[in-house]
């Protein structure tokens, strides 16, 4: 029987709406879209690529409790409500996917908050051992423009 659970960010929009960050069904990890809310301060930053370099911290948190990495995504979506917005967070996206690959889609859709910008959805595959914390991780840097690091 394959295991199913939930993971949850804290996010107050997980409990008013009724979902979870992530779903964790089998060696299969479906992670919601995810906003460039902080959401222990549930603020959010004005600028894009900003938003999109915390989509991908909370992204990563969701993954690591799942036991994986960005390294371990095979399918991602992003939503952005303005078309212009997408090529100035590519350097972020690439930073974050540009070895990984994983199968890709963007969409230009209204978000449910106008002060998103950008949301992110991934799916990945549990590695055949899990490694909880280990492995890849993505950091915005100090030059705020993201980097995928090797713990």
């Amino acid at each position: 029987m394959t295991q199913r659970r939930t993971i949850l960010s804290g996010s107050l929009f997980e409990e008013q709406i009724g979902y979870a960050r992530a779903v964790v069904d089998g060696d299969r990890v479906h992670v919601s879209g995810t906003t460039g809310f902080d959401y222990t301060a549930m603020t959010v930053s004005e600028d894009v690529v900003e938003q999109a370099e915390q989509c991908l911290r909370n992204i990563t948190a969701a993954l690591a409790e799942a036991g994986c990495t960005l390294a371990d995504v095979v399918r991602v979506r992003y939503l952005l409500p303005d078309r212009a917005d997408f090529e100035p967070v590519w350097p972020v996206l690439r930073s974050a996917f540009g070895t990984v690959r994983p199968a890709a889609t963007m969409m230009v859709c209204g978000l449910a908050d106008p002060r998103m910008k950008v949301e992110i959805e991934v799916d990945a595959r549990r590695p055949a051992t899990d490694r909880s914390a280990a492995g890849r991780s993505w950091d915005a840097g100090s030059n705020g423009r993201g980097a995928a690091q090797t713990e």
